[in-house]
C-alpha cells in the first residue's frame, strides 16, 4: 500500500478552442495545464476535474487517450505521468424538498460512462457545456442515476452558505434531499475542519474529503486528501471511502476553518461582525442583510460533542502563497531544490529550508506548519488574513 495526496475538485477554465467551461475560471485552467500543474508543480498523486461531463472536455479526454496523452486505467480513471485523473461533475440541486440550491459531486469511473451520464444530464439541463449547473431532477433522483452509471456522490463544500447542503439546502438534516444510503462521502469545504463536521451526528458514517474547489492554476491542492491505496484509480478510491481491503483515508489537509470566505458571520455591505445573531441591522452601516458563517451555522446543527478521535487527522496547513516572504521567487527557488509543493511542505527539513530561504522566511514556514501563525478570521465572501506575530481572533 502506498499514500497518495488527492484533490478531487478543480475546475475547467476553458476547452482548447477558448471556450468557457466554469465561467468564473481562470482561462489557464485547461485540462494540459492543470494535469502538468498537479502532477510536476503540485505533486499530487490524484486529481478530480469536476465539469468532465462538458462535451468538448470529454472530446478532449477521448482525443487524448487515442494520442497516447493520457491512458484509460482498467479500473478507472486516466492516467497522466505519475497523476490519475478522475472524471467529475459538479451539478446545482433545487428541487421541490430543498430549501435552496445545492452544489453535489459525481464522479465516473470511465470516459464512457461519463459519456453516457453527460448524455443523461443533457435531458434535464439547460447547457451541459457549463459548469455547476442546475438540474431539474430531484436529488435522490440523480442519487440513483450516478450509482446506475456506477459512479460516487459527493455533496460537496456542504457548509458554504451558498450553494451548499447545510448552508441553503435544507432545515436541519440531510435526509430532507437525500438518500443517506446513497452517499459515499461529504466534502468540508474551506471554512470548516473535521473537528467542527464531527458535531453532526448524521455525518458519522461519511468519510470526510478536503479539496480546492481551485478556479485557478495555483489555487490547486490548497487542500487536499491522503488516501492509502495499493495504486491510483477510480476502483481504488471507492475501496478508500468503504474503508475496504486496508484502503482508507488517512489525512485531511487544509486551511485553518477561520482563513476561509465564510467563517464568521457578516454583514453584506461592509463586511462587519454582529454582536449576535439576532442583530436585525448592521451596526456599522445599519444594513439588514448577513451571510451567516460557518461557525455560526454549526452552533444551530450541532447534536452531539465533537468527537473526532477516531477520524484520520486534520492538519491546519497553509498554503504557501499565505506565508510572508514567499513570493512567486520564492517559490521558483523552492521547487528548483525539492521540486514539488508537497515536499516543501512534508519532506523539506528545517536545516533543507534554511539552506535555501532567509532564516525568517524559513522559520515562517515552520511556524506555519505547526500552526503557531496568528489568524484574522474571514467572513462574508472575504478570507481571513495570517498574522504570523500574533495569536488568532
Amino acid at each position: 500500500m502506498r499514500e497518495f495526496f488527492a484533490d478531487i475538485h478543480i475546475h475547467i477554465g476553458r476547452t482548447r478552442t477558448g471556450r468557457a467551461v466554469k465561467i468564473t475560471g481562470a482561462r489557464s485552467l485547461t485540462i494540459d495545464q492543470i494535469l502538468i500543474e498537479a502532477s510536476q508543480s503540485k505533486g499530487m498523486g490524484m486529481i478530480g476535474v469536476i465539469d468532465a461531463q462538458s462535451p468538448e472536455v470529454l472530446e478532449e479526454l477521448i482525443e487524448g487517450v487515442e494520442e497516447g496523452t493520457y491512458k484509460e486505467l482498467s479500473d478507472g480513471g486516466l492516467s497522466f505521468g505519475q497523476t490519475v485523473l478522475l472524471l467529475g461533475s459538479e451539478l446545482e440541486i433545487n428541487d421541490g424538498h430543498s430549501k435552496g440550491p445545492i452544489h453535489v459531486l459525481a464522479f465516473m469511473p470511465t470516459l464512457h460512462k461519463m459519456s453516457e451520464f453527460s448524455a443523461w444530464l443533457s435531458l434535464y439541463m439547460k447547457n451541459v457545456h457549463l459548469s455547476s449547473q442546475r438540474l431539474y431532477v430531484d436529488g435522490r433522483t440523480l442519487q440513483h442515476k450516478v450509482k446506475e452509471f456506477g459512479g460516487l456522490f459527493i455533496p460537496a463544500h456542504i457548509f458554504t452558505p451558498h450553494k451548499s447542503l447545510y448552508g441553503k439546502g435544507v432545515n436541519t438534516s440531510l435526509t430532507e434531499v437525500f438518500d443517506p444510503e446513497l452517499i459515499d462521502a461529504v466534502e468540508l469545504g474551506l471554512s470548516c475542519d473535521t473537528s467542527m463536521a464531527s458535531q453532526l451526528s448524521e455525518l458519522n458514517r461519511y468519510p470526510f474529503l478536503t479539496n480546492s474547489d481551485a478556479h485557478s492554476l495555483g489555487k490547486i491542492a490548497r487542500e487536499y486528501t491522503k488516501i492509502r491505496m495499493d495504486h491510483a484509480s477510480f476502483t481504488e478510491f471507492e475501496l478508500a471511502l468503504q474503508g475496504k481491503d486496508g484502503r482508507s483515508i488517512t489525512g485531511n489537509y487544509g486551511l485553518a476553518p477561520r482563513l476561509g470566505k465564510y467563517y464568521h458571520t457578516t454583514c453584506e455591505k461592509c463586511g462587519v461582525r454582529p454582536d449576535s445573531q439576532d442583530q436585525e441591522k448592521c451596526k456599522a452601516c445599519g444594513h439588514t442583510r448577513m451571510t451567516k458563517g460557518v461557525s455560526e451555522r454549526l452552533k444551530e446543527l450541532a447534536d452531539q460533542e465533537s468527537d473526532h478521535g477516531k477520524r484520520p487527522p486534520y492538519v491546519h496547513q497553509l498554503p504557501l502563497q499565505f506565508i510572508p516572504g514567499v513570493g512567486a521567487k520564492t517559490l521558483e527557488k523552492l521547487k528548483a531544490v525539492f521540486h514539488t509543493e508537497m515536499n516543501i511542505l512534508h519532506q523539506a527539513t528545517e536545516q533543507e529550508l534554511k539552506a535555501v530561504l532567509p532564516k525568517k522566511t524559513a522559520n515562517y514556514i515552520i511556524k506555519a506548519r505547526k500552526g503557531e501563525v496568528g489568524l484574522i478570521a474571514g467572513g462574508g465572501g472575504v478570507y481571513g488574513k495570517v498574522d504570523i506575530n500574533h495569536e488568532s481572533t
